[in-house]
């Protein structure tokens, strides 16, 4: 995979990597070829120079035997003279052979085979003269010198002949060295070469790098931009829900304290001369009576209404009473309400009084979307503190849902989630379909303590 990456990156490295193993593998093979074809003509020009020297070596066999035969006249002397024949001639086929292609070389051979047919002839005759008993003319025939001036004639045309070898063996060595030369040569240019074409990819490959390591730079710094952007935008983002949260509860209290002064003292002033009108009226007009009773029950129900809807806006014993117990009485009102067993596990806990006021918010967020939408028939409600954390949770047995897919509306609990986060808080949700839903929350302890 890492070799076609590179290719990929460089589509001149795989034809130049071919074009240079050709041309090397061309270079290696051709000087071995030569060098082999060299060296077989050396081998060729040994065995011809051993074929000379072996003919030369073969007359003087067959000289010693027809001496040796003239002078015991016993017939295994013979011996030599007959096998020397046979090589002699074995000798010349050879020859004939290799120099079947060079003018030169074969003059010397003709020559060379004259002198030695002479030589031989010359043999011949006084073997045959001393068969017929003619002992004292081929005596005559020996002492005539006739054969030694052969005999010389033809060492001194094997010697030309070898030296012609010579010559060749030594410039075969000379075509070796210059071939093999060449194909060193050859081979360190393409080495020199390829070293070269390496460095300038290698080269290439490190801009290339450097730019890829460049643009990843840039991608970083943007990526780290964006990054810096999106924090500042969530910490905007933040600082304005916690911001409308904060206007929402100031204009909440400020409207459940004009309620609580304007509204509540113009119901209290009807229901006290509602009472006065019946205290006057006594028995003289009963179906006044009537209906100023029925008054005083509207004026009392508008009251009631008017302390629950203060209560929903601003719960006063918050204030008053303490976390603990305005979030028990929001359990039993809720479960009088929903008609749904409720289970509270409160401590007291250390908590400023917006922190309390967003624990007091979730809770009440919980429990409205368990009565609109869990269908449960049993709620927990828990809060306690650990290690300088507090957690509240709000648990039931209801349907659940998906945690991985978003629902279409869950507008309060994100608004929640960011409320949680501004007093440096985290949120947590868990539910399966069927298993129920957990609100979980853990918020860091404050100095002031509200039980």
């Amino acid at each position: 995979m890492q070799i076609l990456k590179v290719i990929k990156r460089s589509l001149l490295v795989f034809p130049l990597a071919c074009v240079a193993m050709v041309a090397m593998v061309t270079i290696s093979e051709s000087s071995y070829m030569e060098a082999v074809r060299r060296l077989d003509d050396v081998g060729e020009m040994a065995a011809a120079r051993i074929a000379i020297q072996r003919l030369t070596v073969s007359v003087v066999d067959a000289e010693t035997g027809q001496r040796g035969y003239l002078i015991t006249g016993k017939n295994e002397y013979l011996q030599p003279y007959t096998t020397a024949l046979k090589e002699i001639e074995v000798a010349f086929d050879m020859l004939n052979a290799h120099y079947k292609n060079e003018t030169q070389a074969q003059g010397m051979v003709f020559l060379l085979r004259n002198l030695t047919e002479s030589k031989l002839s010359e043999l011949a005759i006084t073997v045959r003269l001393q068969d017929d008993g003619k002992t004292e003319a081929s005596k005559d025939i020996i002492l005539s010198g006739m054969g030694r001036e052969k005999m010389d004639a033809i060492r001194v045309q094997a010697a030309r002949l070898l030296d012609y070898e010579s010559n060749k063996v030594a410039q075969g060595r000379l075509r070796i060295y210059r071939i093999l030369m060449i194909s060193r040569l050859g081979i360190t240019a393409l080495s020199a070469a390829s070293l070269l074409a390496l460095f300038l990819y290698l080269r290439q490959l490190a801009k290339q790098e450097r730019h890829q390591l460049e643009l990843a730079r840039i991608v970083q710094a943007e990526r780290d931009r964006l990054e810096v952007q999106v924090r500042d935008r969530t910490e905007q983002l933040t600082e304005l829900a916690q911001h409308l949260e904060t206007a929402r509860e100031d204009e909440r209290g400020r409207l459940a304290r004009d309620l609580h002064d304007e509204l509540g003292a113009l119901l209290t002033s009807a229901k006290l001369d509602a009472a006065r009108i019946k205290s006057r009226l006594g028995s003289i007009a009963p179906e006044a009576t009537e209906r100023l009773n029925h008054l005083v029950s509207a004026l009392n129900t508008g009251i009631a209404l008017k302390r629950r809807i203060i209560e929903d806006l601003r719960p006063s014993a918050l204030s008053h009473l303490g976390l603990v117990t305005t979030l028990e009485i929001l359990a039993r009102e809720f479960a009088e309400r929903a008609n749904i067993s409720v289970h509270c596990d409160l401590a007291p806990v250390k908590l400023k009084l917006s922190a309390e006021l967003v624990v007091y918010r979730l809770v009440q967020e919980s429990i409205n979307n368990i009565s609109k939408h869990a269908g449960a028939r049993q709620v927990w409600i828990k809060l306690a503190a650990s290690d300088g954390q507090v957690s509240v949770s709000v648990r039931d047995d209801g349907l659940g849902f998906d945690t991985t897919k978003k629902p279409k509306s869950a507008y309060g609990l994100v608004g929640m989630r960011y409320r949680i986060e501004a007093e440096r808080g985290v949120l947590r949700i868990m539910s399966t379909p069927g298993g129920g839903s957990t609100v979980h929350a853990q918020l860091p302890e404050s100095a002031q303590e509200v039980s």
